[in-house]
């Protein structure tokens, strides 16, 4: 594929956040699953994500998950858009998506997480789902500050959840119950998600569990 640009995101992210502002639930979902972010994204076009995974109760998982996520657009006359996983030379697809929804970016992060989570701690895929789901129309509040984009300062939005806070259960899923979920959005990112972070720490601090998806670069 020929490289169209070159985005430079800095190592740490570098959020600043200015304020975070209580929202109706529906408006941070709104936010979180927004419409129309592939729109401004030309046919057979590719957007690549990097996926960086540590999981201190599967290792092996760790590895075997971290690698490149592509997301191709189809051509002028299809109206879907596929994702696939890539480490090193091996290509795995992932689905295929209606483009005209949003960036299914958002719903494989979720996904990806509950899968990881159900693997490594044991328990119900189904109650964790739920859990999520809950989450997601609890009521949050949105940061608003700045993070590092392609050299330069750019606004963003940001919704961090925490689905197990707060759970009768949490005592028994091995850290996994402090997980907070976090979405960094900008309007000056192609398709619109700069970062999808989910992370969690055990008694001692020592990270248990994290997974990064962050925007690297456009391909056509």
């Amino acid at each position: 594929m020929k490289l169209l640009s070159a985005i430079c995101i800095a190592a740490a992210l570098a959020t600043a956040p200015v304020q975070a502002t209580p929202v109706e639930p529906g408006e941070h979902y709104d936010l979180l699953f927004r419409k129309g972010t592939l729109e401004e994204i030309g046919a057979e076009t590719t957007l690549i994500y990097s996926r960086a995974v540590t999981n201190a109760l599967a290792p092996q998982a760790a590895e075997r998950d971290t690698g490149d996520i592509a997301l191709t657009l189809g051509a002028a006359d299809d109206p879907l858009a596929q994702l696939e996983f890539r480490k090193d030379d091996k290509h795995r697809g992932l689905g295929r998506f209606p483009a005209s929804v949003g960036n299914p970016m958002i719903m494989y992060f979720y996904e990806s997480v509950i899968r990881d989570m159900a693997e490594a701690a044991g328990g119900s895929p189904y109650y964790i789902r739920n859990r999520v789901k809950e989450a997601l129309v609890a009521p949050t509040e949105v940061e608003e500050g700045t993070a590092m984009f392609d050299g330069r300062s750019v606004p963003v939005r940001i919704v961090r959840l925490h689905p197990f806070a707060g759970d009768p259960n949490r005592a028994r899923m091995k850290g996994f119950g402090e997980l907070e979920m976090r979405v960094v959005m900008s309007e000056e990112v192609p398709g619109w998600y700069l970062s999808l972070t989910a992370e969690t720490s055990g008694p001692e601090t020592d990270t248990v569990y994290r997974s990064e998806m962050r925007f690297e670069r456009v391909e056509q």
